[in-house]
Parts: C-alpha cells; sequence; structure tokens
C-alpha cells in the first residue's frame, strides 16, 4: 500500500476530528467518562495517535496520562492505587499514554516484577477493569503494532533528530535485544486480559498516519452517535473604538554579541 501523503492524511484527519469535537461535547453535556488505553512497543506511535485525538479538544476535558517511574512510595502501594487518581470525572477524557499495562509488558521482561507480581496483575487486571465498567467507565483498550524492522527505522530517526532524541534511552537500547520476549509477553496478557467487559483491539500503525486514522474512526465508531447543539456565542458590535495594545519593544539578545 502506497505511503498516505501528508496533505491526504490531513484531509482525512480533519472531519475524525470534528466528529471527536462532537463526542467531547457529548460527554459534557451527558457526564459520561471516558478512558482510553494506548499501548505498544517503543515508537510503536503511541504519542502521535493521542496527539491526534486531543489536538482540537479542551485540555480541561481531555487530559494526557503519562506516569514516570513509580517513586519508592508508590512501590510500597497496591499495584492499579497510582493509576486512579489519573481516572476521569464526569464529562471527562483520560488518554493514557501507557497505563497499568506496564507491568505485564516493560517491567515483566526487564525484570523490574517478578513472576508473582505479574500473575496477580493478570489475574487482577480484569476484575479492576470490571469495577471500572460497572461504574459507568467508556474504557477502551488498543495495542499499537509494530514490525521490529519499522522500530528500528524510527530509532534511527530519533537518533538522528535533536528534537526526537530526548525520546530515547538506555532501556531502549536493552529493549531491542528482546523483541521476542515482548511479543511473548503480550501474548499471555492478551490470553489473561482480553474480555467482553474490556476487550483489546490491536491496530497496525506500520503506516503510522493510517494506523491513527484507522484508531480514532474505531473509537468513534464504538461510542454513542448522539448529537448535542452546539453553544454559540454572540459578539455584539463593540461600543467604543478599537484599542492599541501599549508595550515596549525589546530588542533580541543575539549570542555571540555585545
Amino acid at each position: 500500500m502506497a505511503k498516505l501523503k501528508r496533505k491526504d492524511y490531513k484531509s482525512r484527519l480533519e472531519p475524525l476530528q470534528v466528529e471527536l469535537v462532537q463526542m467531547a461535547r457529548w460527554l459534557s453535556d451527558s457526564g459520561r467518562r471516558l478512558v482510553v488505553l494506548f499501548e505498544g512497543r517503543d515508537t510503536a506511535g503511541k504519542g502521535g495517535a493521542i496527539e491526534a485525538i486531543a489536538e482540537h479538544l479542551n485540555p480541561r476535558q481531555c487530559r494526557i496520562v503519562a506516569l514516570p517511574r513509580p517513586s519508592e512510595r508508590e512501590m510500597g502501594q497496591w499495584y492499579f492505587q497510582r493509576y486512579i487518581p489519573h481516572l476521569p470525572a464526569a464529562g471527562e477524557i483520560a488518554l493514557f499514554d501507557r497505563s497499568w499495562y506496564n507491568r505485564a509488558g516493560v517491567e515483566k521482561v526487564m525484570g523490574f516484577a517478578d513472576d508473582v507480581q505479574v500473575a496477580t496483575f493478570l489475574r487482577q487486571a480484569p476484575t479492576f477493569e470490571q469495577l471500572l465498567v460497572d461504574d459507568g467507565i467508556l474504557l477502551f483498550k488498543y495495542w499499537l503494532c509494530c514490525d521490529q524492522s519499522k522500530q528500528e527505522e524510527r530509532f534511527a530517526e530519533r537518533l538522528e533528530d535533536p528534537l526526537k532524541r530526548w525520546k530515547l534511552s538506555s532501556l531502549d537500547v536493552e529493549s531491542r535485544e528482546r523483541y521476542d520476549d515482548y511479543t511473548r509477553a503480550r501474548e499471555e496478557m492478551l490470553r489473561a486480559t482480553h474480555t467482553a467487559h474490556a476487550p483489546w483491539t490491536l491496530v497496525d500503525f506500520n503506516d503510522q498516519k493510517r494506523g491513527r486514522l484507522a484508531l480514532i474512526r474505531d473509537l468513534l465508531d464504538r461510542l454513542p452517535d448522539k448529537r448535542v447543539p452546539e453553544h454559540c456565542v454572540e459578539f455584539p458590535p463593540l461600543k467604543h473604538k478599537l484599542r492599541q495594545e501599549r508595550y515596549t519593544v525589546i530588542d533580541p539578545i543575539v549570542p555571540g554579541k555585545d
């Protein structure tokens, strides 16, 4: 399949983003809560997919949750505890850039969690998610699929791009050699946590632009198609003449010049 050009991608994305805005308006009106989990290998495209969804949504309503490594205190809590404060309130959206499934993936493969901890997680996760769904949360779980050849291309791009190099870590270097281990961990996770109340959806992200479009379309199709009229604000003519901003120009500082 031919690579999707940026212009074509934008023309297909824009109507989906309009639908996302309409969906967010329905959530706000109905008080429903939406949680979307984005999981996948490094460089799969989680950040880009989340950005495409959140780009035109109110950041006070739609929050991106990307937690750092757990603190020493958090490591002594019930595993799911650190994620609970980030769940949405009425009318809100929470997009998780990686989630509690870290335990079944990177923590298992890289040895940050032992077999007992992983087994406990796989047993508890469906129950935890059942509680969320029973309480009315709309929960969607996406795994972004990426072949190792594509992953290597994207690692190389990040290494060459000074604006993306911050995304790389020593953990990435080690994880490159464990592609098969991550595959086995993923399959075990899917068997244990793919449930009727919280199923997984796997999306091909070897072409990230097509992957984003497919994911957003799937998400929208699985949500109620209920339109809420847009609240239009009227701007009457000003009663005074247009004013000019008062300011003082500050000369830029040029490095190397006195």
